[in-house]
Formats: C-alpha cells, sequence, structure tokens
C-alpha cells in the first residue's frame, strides 16, 4: 500500500507542514507581543563633544546589538526655553516644551547622563527637570538610571544631587550597578569627538541598561 505524504517536505523534514507552520506564527506572535522598554535619555551638557552624550551614543548602539527588548531615544533639551510659568497660557506650554513632555511621558523608563559642575548636575538638565515635572509631572513613577564621566569623582556628586531631587519627583533609580567614568585617568576612555571607546567601560554600561531594562519590566508586572 503506497502512502502519500500530504508535502513533499514532510518526508524529508518529519512532521506535517501546516503544524510547523502554525509553530513559526506563534513564535512570531510571541515576538511582536513581548514588551519593548522605551527610553528616554537626557544629556546634561549642550556641547557635541561632550563624552556624557558619548555615553548615551554607546548606549543606544549598545540596545541596536546587543539588549533584545529595549531601545533608546536621544532627546535633546537644547531647545528648550528658561522655565518660566508666565509661558504657560490656559494651561498650554511653548511648542518645544510641549514637545519634550509627550517624549518623556511616553518613556517606560529615564536615563540620564549627568556630568558634574560645581558639585551638582547641570542647569539644563534642572531646567528639563523642572519642565517635565509642571503639572502634570510626566517624570512621576518612572524608573531611572544614572550614566556620568568626568574627572575627579567621575560625576559621582552629580549622581548623588540628581538622585535627591529624583525622590521628590516620584523617580525611582537603580541602585546597582553603578557607572562614574573616570574619563581623564588612562587607558583613553573616549576619542577627541566624545565617542566612547573603552570596551570595560561599554561592557559596565550595558549591565546599567541591562538593570534598567529588569527594574522596568519589574515595575510594569511584565517580566
Amino acid at each position: 500500500m503506497l502512502i502519500c505524504a500530504e508535502h513533499p517536505l514532510q518526508a524529508i523534514e518529519g512532521g506535517k507542514p501546516r503544524e510547523r507552520e502554525s509553530e513559526r506564527e506563534m513564535e512570531a506572535a510571541s515576538l511582536a507581543t513581548k514588551p519593548i522598554v522605551k527610553v528616554a535619555a537626557l544629556c546634561g551638557s549642550l556641547r557635541k563633544a561632550s563624552m556624557n552624550r558619548g555615553l548615551i551614543r554607546s548606549a543606544i548602539q549598545l540596545c541596536d546589538e546587543s539588549i533584545e527588548g529595549m531601545t533608546i531615544e536621544y532627546v535633546d533639551i537644547a531647545p528648550l526655553p528658561f522655565v518660566n510659568t508666565d509661558l504657560e497660557v490656559d494651561g498650554t506650554f511653548p511648542e518645544p516644551v510641549e514637545a519634550f513632555r509627550q517624549t518623556i511621558r511616553g518613556a517606560d523608563a529615564i536615563l540620564f547622563a549627568s556630568p558634574e559642575y560645581n558639585y551638582s548636575f547641570t542647569g539644563p538638565l534642572k531646567n528639563a527637570i523642572d519642565w517635565a515635572s509642571r503639572p502634570p509631572n510626566v517624570m512621576a513613577d518612572k524608573p531611572a538610571a544614572i550614566i556620568s564621566a568626568g574627572g575627579g569623582f567621575g560625576g559621582g556628586k552629580s549622581q548623588h544631587h540628581l538622585r535627591q531631587v529624583g525622590v521628590f519627583l516620584d523617580l525611582h533609580f537603580i541602585n546597582k550597578p553603578e557607572l562614574f567614568v573616570l574619563a581623564f585617568q588612562p587607558p583613553p576612555k573616549f576619542d577627541r569627538d566624545g565617542n566612547l571607546i573603552d570596551p570595560e567601560i561599554k561592557e559596565r554600561l550595558k549591565q546599567v541598561l541591562l538593570s534598567l531594562k529588569a527594574f522596568t519590566l519589574r515595575l510594569q508586572n511584565k517580566c
């Protein structure tokens, strides 16, 4: 008695083609519904060659290449006017402020790259935070992480101050790992354009991002 296969590939691969196709569809559907952590990244320095902005560029690259389920959007804070509540008219904000607030509102988490100026974080970053915290506070209840590069403490004191401010904003910072890059100690950490070139620092940065992703999913009850 001659038994014909349902499909020419069945005799070679084994199993029913329709079942295999169904399995592939289920796998694709699972990947499509997997939660994506959207991160808004803010840099406290406005310099084009800023090392802290270079940390954000490296973070974006790491997500694209090796961290599945996480995306980072760099949010430019330079267009924001100096905070002044007189600019708020009938509950509306100036266009750059409204665009900024909408981006922060749509993010699942915040990544701060915070250089240290006079033992604190920078004026432009404080200005951005002040606009974001205007009612309704669009930063409230979001997970966050801080990275920094610089001399001396590697931006450590700026991170400490930013964490204090974050308490009032209802931000939830990851505790570990911390990343303070001692930028001027050998071996070279950045090139002349502010791009991160040290593989060890890249790996430490990756661990910060993985921690932020895990903490975000935990707070969202999606892990």
